[in-house]
């Protein structure tokens, strides 16, 4: 039986790194859209935020998201990251 490396991800607000599948992506597809990527499979540019409002605010405040995907973020984007919570994931 071989173990699988569990693939690590960093926080672009607290630049933690913990296990993909328990932090948010936010990705840029190709087409320009704004999303939060769930499940980790839309193509496009992603960053990873921990599932914390402390988290979402500090990168919101300092611009890193927008940074990271090289685009400003929609109005909808920051109401719907205002909204995750550690249930999220």
């Amino acid at each position: 039986m071989t173990i699988r490396k569990v693939p690590m991800r960093t926080c672009v607000a607290c630049t933690t790194t913990r296990p993909k599948k328990e932090l948010v992506r936010v990705v840029r597809t190709v087409e320009g859209q704004l999303l939060l990527d769930r499940r980790g499979k839309v193509s496009g540019r992603g960053a990873y935020l921990c599932p914390s409002l402390e988290c979402v605010e500090k990168a919101l405040k300092s611009h890193r998201l927008e940074r990271a995907l090289e685009v400003p973020l929609t109005q909808e984007l920051v109401e719907e990251l205002r909204r995750i919570d550690e249930a999220t994931v």
